[in-house]
């Protein structure tokens, strides 16, 4: 038998005074919220953290958590945070073409993965926290 290889993902929905989304636009898959793989030893939060930090320049608190997303074949589960930026400046990185903070509704419109802005939209309703979704 061999060991099973899964892949733990933590992301962050940053949300700023004014109610504004950060997003970061990936070289990849275009515009979506920061987040990446969780490195061995590391919690779910210090991963959300680190990785919002990496691809933004923007440091963060972790409000709370949202839920996971859970791709069953592909052994990914992707969880998800509500945070609030507490410092830092807006810097792109090797990991993020762009980086800004866009009203909801704009925000919306730039994500094109189609599960991504279901995951947008599932962090930022609290009556549907915890949530599982397993696809």
């Amino acid at each position: 038998m061999t060991t099973p290889k899964h892949i733990v993902s933590a992301a962050t929905i940053v949300l700023n005074d004014q109610g504004k989304i950060l997003l970061i636009k990936g070289p990849r898959r275009g515009w979506e919220m920061p987040g990446g793989q969780v490195e061995e030893g590391e919690s779910l939060k210090n991963a959300a953290i680190r990785e919002t930090k990496e691809e933004s320049g923007i440091d963060i608190e972790i409000i709370t958590f949202c839920g996971v997303f859970q791709n069953v074949k592909a052994s990914i589960c992707n969880t998800l945070f509500l945070a609030r930026p507490i410092g830092g400046e807006l810097t792109t990185s090797s990991e993020s073409l762009d980086v800004g903070f866009f009203p909801i509704e704009q925000a919306m419109e730039m994500v094109t993965f189609k599960n991504f802005r279901q995951r947008m939209e599932y962090c930022l309703n609290p009556d549907l926290h915890p949530f599982l979704v397993e696809f």
